[in-house]
């Protein structure tokens, strides 16, 4: 099976952008928005755009599975970013174009014991060395009691890439444009690009001036097999575990995952 590429830093459109001055349709306190123009992205063509495999973009939170103390644990993103005046003076430097040098010691806020870098990140001296943006990416174990509510909420951990699209259009600004608007598939908040060199490259909506989420998305709209056979692993929850909740479903089949009811 084709591997996929891992989420461990920011992913660069798949066109070139340009900042408008009008406000975001992404977040109501933003001022400016970043609009794709119809120029393919350098990037995504060295890498070979036009072979890649195309995947539905999800709308949540990026996450990270790895071991914690020796236990597995779910990781939540936490990027370190600079202090108000190093990134008035980053900002400022990049303003007139003027070479900048970071440190990280003095420059960057102060984040949890447990924060680890992200993968890819560069190191000089062994110091995580910040990206174009000013920030360095990076992951914190999430405490096991922020996890799940007294409503039992369904939350879907999907391993990123596993929604593959389906007869996927070209990589046209119009024929995208078109496609998120006029077909069922492209109900989508936006698509990755896994290209085999290893590159991701993304198309969020909002990048063609598009409304995200617009009415039931494609994902809603997929029937659900529940697969949770709990009993099996012999664990003792009381009862009132989501997993245990799930397990009582175990083999049912819904139309929508709006449909669950426990």
């Amino acid at each position: 099976m084709r591997r996929l590429g891992a989420v461990q830093q920011k992913m660069p459109c798949v066109f070139l952008t340009e900042v408008r001055e009008e406000p975001s349709r992404k977040r109501e306190c933003q001022q400016f928005q970043v609009v794709a123009t119809e120029s393919v992205n350098p990037r995504a063509l060295q890498s070979n755009i036009h072979c890649a495999l195309a995947t539905e973009k999800l709308d949540g939170t990026c996450c990270y599975v790895s071991l914690y103390k020796g236990e597995p644990y779910l990781w939540a993103r936490l990027d370190r970013k600079p202090s108000k005046q190093a990134d008035r003076r980053f900002k400022q430097s990049r303003k007139n174009r003027e070479e900048f040098t970071w440190n990280v010691e003095e420059d960057f806020r102060n984040v949890p014991e447990s924060w680890i870098p992200a993968h890819g990140v560069q190191h000089c001296n062994g110091q995580p060395i910040p990206d174009e943006n000013g920030h360095i990416p990076g992951w914190v174990p999430v405490e096991r009691n922020r996890l799940g509510s007294k409503k039992q909420p369904i939350h879907l951990l999907v391993s990123h890439g596993s929604l593959h699209i389906r007869n996927a259009p070209a990589v046209s600004y119009q024929q995208l444009a078109a496609w998120f608007q006029d077909c069922e598939e492209g109900r989508v908040e936006g698509i990755v690009w896994h290209c085999n060199d290893g590159t991701l490259v993304k198309l969020h909506r909002h990048h063609l001036g598009l409304k995200w989420p617009d009415g039931d998305t494609f994902l809603n709209r997929r029937p659900v097999v529940i697969r949770v056979p709990w009993e099996s692993y012999a664990l003792d929850t009381g009862g009132h575990d989501l997993f245990a909740a799930f397990s009582n479903l175990n083999g049912r089949r819904f139309d929508r995952v709006q449909d669950v009811r426990f």
